[in-house]
């Protein structure tokens, strides 16, 4: 994280190592997720000027840091909220919800759940559906012009259900 980088970049100040030999030293180490060698240069600056805290101070332009749990609550009390009503909630931006939303694996889905475990007259109904269309099938072939799906990827139209968010997978 980028705490540690700053902490390393204190280390190699104190080695006497210049700005560059520090960036070097971190690409060497971390790769791209080094500092920029401007980066470098700036802190080493603030290293000479005695500044050595490399805690993230509350600035303007900075982005409101919130936490996942509170983004997990607001979409356990209503997962039909859209981005912007969440963004306008936590008092952050869209884009930060749509990135946070897609670490944490969430999907946005529409329509209504189908449960896994059907009651009797369910069970009995999608059996006799199948024995019909088994029999119409025999009677002439029609099968193969059918196009199937699961119903994580095809839904009943149904526009009164806005959509929702939900893990991905489920």
């Amino acid at each position: 994280n980028k705490r540690h980088l700053l902490e390393l970049l204190i280390y190699f100040f104190n080695l006497k190592k210049s700005a560059a030999e520090a960036h070097q030293l971190l690409v060497e180490a971390y790769g791209e997720a080094a500092l920029s060698e401007r980066s470098c240069r700036e802190w080493f600056h603030k290293f000479k000027n005695g500044e050595f805290d490399v805690e993230d101070k509350e600035r303007s332009g900075r982005p409101k840091v919130y936490e996942n749990a509170e983004l997990e609550a607001l979409l356990e009390e209503d997962s039909c909220q859209t981005q912007e009503e969440l963004a306008l909630t936590l008092g952050v931006t869209q884009q930060a919800i749509s990135h946070r939303l897609k670490s944490l694996g969430m999907i946005q889905k529409q329509g209504n759940w189908v449960p896994y475990e059907l009651k009797p007259r369910n069970v009995e109904r999608r059996f006799c559906t199948c024995e019909m269309l088994l029999a119409r099938h025999k009677r002439k072939g029609f099968l193969h012009r059918i196009v199937t799906g699961d119903e994580k990827w095809i839904h009943y139209d149904n526009p009164k259900k806005r959509k929702s968010w939900g893990p991905r997978g489920h």
